[in-house]
């Protein structure tokens, strides 16, 4: 018996929408998301200010909304992913609201404005549902959508860039910002996911072995397939080099050969790469101050000089005790100074949960993160084509890496790298970014589960990046194991 949420195989029940699974808990997510806005409400301002009860109703009627959207278009689709978003996205509007609110003046325009980025999130998301209705037919344009990403990562070296303490990942349109590489990463997966979704074969399979004294040490790729590791190690040098940004290089890379792994299984992939990066960052470590005064705050964190100066030690010193004042059970909305320190509402979010609702709190919030992400495996799991399934892995790998990153930063694992934690920080780019990958996991597991799926995209069955994965059965009529002559 299959799993009815994975599709069907020989001997395995038909799947059934499960829309009314997902209304269950989008319920219980708006249910959360209340008492989460409500209690804030009391304890920051003594009373149900008119703010907190707007973005309840404006995020409840987005979600809803979305919620028949996917009843009538994605009925088979996953019933987990809307509902974990929308208590993910609830509680990163409450703690942004609570950290304005909690400091002098009380103004909370930043969460108003978070609010404007997820509306456009979710209508982004319904538009991802209402047009992408075959996504197999995005991997029939990959160098155009290839294309496109890398001028959106090109866009902040351009003179609409802007530069925050170091770095330059932003552009400015007039009083607007917005970061192209949180757009640029959802193109990406889709180019990685159709280029090695038509290439896996050759790449796995054709090999040259490395010897040494005549032992055989591992398998290495041909010089000549090498192109694709090539050009992301290219692009991500270049994000270090040019935007001094850390954080995005090693986010996309590190996906890049996570679905380069997934599609060949070459662990000397994932070797060959890995080298490779660390030998692009020592050399930017060695010519580029920003980058080296990120490792010496990693380094040297609470050395007094380096806590004192400008541009040290200071934000993730003072995160760390804001981690501590929360204890197991939190401060309150009400308690707390973690608003004091710079980023509290964006780089430093996870901090700002883990100082308010303390440890139970931080955990319940990174194991909705990390769901999220499990079911973006799930998803590629089920999918019957390598496309589908690499393009959902890929997005799965992107979260979960994401929060590694700032979580890592954020207790020293890691060199702090100004990452923003999906659906929690402030930040519209991220954002909305984030509920087109939500639209594209959805359209994928209605794909995955519909039952008798066909190739209705216009593309050829034997296309090498739509190719069907079928169960292996033995041929009628003859004995032995399954595939053996």
């Amino acid at each position: 018996m299959g799993d009815p949420e994975a599709g069907t195989v020989d001997g395995a029940l038909p799947p059934t929408p499960r829309r009314g699974t997902e209304l269950l808990l989008l319920t219980a997510a708006m249910l959360t998301t209340a008492a989460a806005l409500l209690s804030a409400s009391l304890s920051v301002t003594g009373e149900l200010d008119p703010a907190p009860l707007t973005y309840l109703g404006v995020l409840c009627a987005g979600a809803l909304t979305l919620h028949v959207v996917l009843r009538l278009t994605a009925p088979y689709a996953d019933p987990v992913v809307l509902p974990v978003a929308t208590v993910l996205n609830g509680l990163g509007l409450t703690m942004i609201w609570v950290l304005q609110m909690s400091e002098p003046g009380g103004e909370h325009t930043n969460a108003d404005r978070q609010l404007v980025w997820t509306v456009a999130g979710m209508v982004l998301c319904a538009v991802t549902l209402l047009l992408v209705r075959h996504p197999r037919r995005l991997s029939m344009y990959p160098y155009l959508i290839a294309a496109a990403a890398l001028l959106l990562l090109l866009l902040p070296l351009s003179p609409l860039g802007h530069e925050v303490l170091g770095a330059r990942r932003w552009i400015r349109v007039g009083p607007a910002t917005m970061q192209p590489s949180e757009f640029a990463k959802v193109l990406l997966v889709i180019f990685l996911a159709s280029y090695l979704g038509r290439r896996r074969e050759v790449m796995s399979l054709v090999t040259r072995t490395l010897r040494i004294g005549g032992l055989k040490v591992f398998s290495v790729p041909r010089a000549r397939d090498l192109a694709p590791m090539a050009v992301g190690w290219g692009v991500a040098i270049l994000l270090l080099v040019g935007t001094r940004d850390l954080g995005t290089s090693l986010l996309l890379f590190g996906t890049f050969l996570a679905v380069l792994y997934a599609a060949t299984a070459r662990k000397s992939w994932v070797l060959i790469g890995l080298v490779a990066f660390a030998v692009g960052a020592y050399v930017a470590y060695l010519l580029f101050g920003h980058v080296q005064n990120r490792v010496e705050i990693w380094l040297d964190a609470f050395d007094r000089e380096v806590y004192e100066r400008q541009g040290g030690s200071f934000q993730i010193v003072e995160g760390m005790f804001a981690l501590a004042e929360g204890g197991l059970t939190g401060t309150g909305f009400g308690g707390g100074f973690v608003q004091e320190v710079f980023a509290a509402d964006s780089d430093l979010i996870l901090v700002s949960v883990g100082e308010k609702l303390g440890l139970t709190g931080l955990m319940a919030v990174l194991l909705l993160l990390f769901l999220l992400a499990e079911r973006g495996f799930r998803i590629a799991l089920a999918a019957r084509d390598w496309f589908l399934k690499l393009t959902a892995l890929g997005y799965a790998f992107l979260l979960a890496f994401d929060v590694f990153i700032v979580l890592g930063g954020a207790t020293l694992i890691i060199p702090l790298t100004g990452m923003t934690t999906p659906f929690l920080s402030a930040g519209g780019s991220a954002l909305i970014a984030n509920w087109v990958i939500v639209g594209v996991w959805l359209v994928v597991s209605e794909t995955a589960r519909r039952p008798q799926a066909t190739f209705s995209a216009g593309l050829a069955p034997d296309d090498p990046a739509t190719e069907v994965i079928r169960p292996v059965r033995p041929s009628p009529g003859r004995r032995g194991r399954p595939g053996q002559g």
